[in-house]
C-alpha cells in the first residue's frame, strides 16, 4: 500500500478485530480528509476468484452496518484501468470463515467478508469511509487448500498492488 500511497499516511493494522480496534484507536486522533481501509478478503458468492478487487458499499459487523464511499472509487479504479471490480456489502467477522457460514453470509447478502474493516470503521468519526478488499479466497478456491491459497495469494498481491493509487484518486475527490 505505501508504493502505491507515497503521498498518503498508511497504518498497518494486522489481521484480526483486536488489532484493528488498536488501530482505529490510533488513526481517529490523526487529522485527515478522509479513512480508506485496504486489504484482502473472502468472497462469499461465487463466481468470483483470487484477485477480484471488491469495494464495499457498507460493512456488516457486531455493532451495526456503516455505510462507505463507493462510487468515487470504482471510478477510480476504472480511470487505472483495473478490472473485475464488484460493489457490495462487506461483513465482518472475528474468524476464518469457510463452508456453511460463508453461504449464510452470502444469503444474507454479504459478497465478501473480513476481520478488520467493522473494527476500524470508528476511525472516520464523520470523514469519508471507503473500503477496498481484494479477494484471496472464494468458495471454489477455500484457504485451507495450500497450493490454490499460493497461486491466490500471487493474484491478489498483484491486483492489491495495481489498485492502490484509487485510493489517492478517491481521496483527493
Amino acid at each position: 500500500m505505501r508504493r502505491g500511497l507515497p503521498e498518503a499516511l498508511v497504518l498497518r493494522s494486522g489481521m484480526g478485530a483486536s488489532r484493528a480496534r488498536a488501530t482505529a484507536l490510533t488513526a481517529v486522533r490523526i487529522p485527515a480528509d478522509a479513512v480508506a481501509v485496504a486489504g484482502f478478503c473472502g468472497a462469499v458468492v461465487g463466481g468470483m476468484r483470487p484477485g477480484d478487487v471488491v469495494v464495499a458499499d457498507e460493512v456488516r459487523g457486531p455493532a451495526g452496518v456503516t455505510r462507505c464511499v463507493s462510487g468515487p472509487l470504482v471510478a477510480a479504479l476504472v480511470a487505472l484501468g483495473v478490472e473485475r471490480v464488484r460493489v457490495g456489502p462487506v461483513a465482518s467477522v472475528d474468524h476464518v470463515v469457510l463452508g456453511a457460514e460463508r453461504r449464510s453470509l452470502a444469503r444474507q447478502g454479504a459478497l465478501a467478508v473480513d476481520m478488520e474493516s467493522a473494527w476500524l470503521a470508528p476511525a472516520a468519526v464523520g470523514r469519508p469511509f471507503a473500503v477496498l478488499r481484494v479477494v484471496l479466497d472464494a468458495p471454489a478456491r477455500d484457504i485451507y487448500r495450500p497450493l490454490a491459497t499460493l497461486a491466490g495469494g500471487l493474484a491478489a498481491w498483484k491486483s492489491l498492488r495495481q489498485a492502490a493509487p484509487a485510493l489517492a484518486l478517491w481521496a483527493r475527490g
